[in-house]
């Protein structure tokens, strides 16, 4: 019988080698990561989803005039061109199912109340004294009072529906800065 070679390994009753074996707390880790990171993108997207929807609801909550511009998308739709320039501006906005409706109000120059009217489809000779344009019931919602011993004017620019129709009214007790209260309405 030979003696075993000391070189000789016993390699082939080992079986293979053997690899690093992997590490728990590393799986763990990775397995943690992803699924945080998802949940963490799904919680910031609905958090600044239901931000985006209260100011919304805020917005439509409102019961009377905001202060500032309605949007160029409500502007639009409404055929309310408010002119650049005019200040104070106030607006308000109100939804059924067969009409909505922009209620805005801002003072400007006679330069832009011209360009105003023009915009709308309407001028300045087209404004008569008298009776109101816009109806009590209406005013009423944003506490607008035509009763009032002023120097009105107003006119009413209707359209065939779906087109906005707009009554307007123009307050001239400051001569050269009038001041112009506008419902704009769309039918269903």
């Amino acid at each position: 019988m030979t003696e075993p070679d000391p070189h000789m390994h016993d390699d082939h009753l080992a079986g293979p080698p053997r690899g690093k074996r992997p590490r728990p707390w590393l799986m763990a880790l990775i397995v943690f990561l992803l699924i945080t990171i998802p949940a963490g993108y799904i919680v910031i997207s609905a958090e600044q989803s239901r931000d985006s929807g209260e100011g919304k609801e805020q917005e439509a909550a409102a019961t009377g005039l905001t202060n500032g511009f309605p949007s160029k998308v409500q502007q639009r739709i409404y055929n309310v061109p408010v002119p650049v320039g005019s200040t104070p501006v106030y607006y308000y906005e109100s939804n059924s199912w067969q009409t909505s409706s922009l209620f805005v109000q801002f003072r400007t120059d006679d330069r832009g109340l011209d360009k105003f009217l023009t915009k709308v489809g309407t001028s300045a000779e087209d404004l008569n004294s008298g009776t109101p344009t816009i109806a009590p019931e209406q005013a009423a919602k944003v506490g607008w009072d035509f009763t009032t011993d002023r120097q009105w004017t107003g006119t009413s620019h209707e359209k065939k529906a779906p087109q906005p129709s707009q009554r307007i009214m123009v307050s001239h007790d400051e001569p050269g800065h009038p001041v112009v209260y506008t419902v704009s309405t769309i039918t269903f």
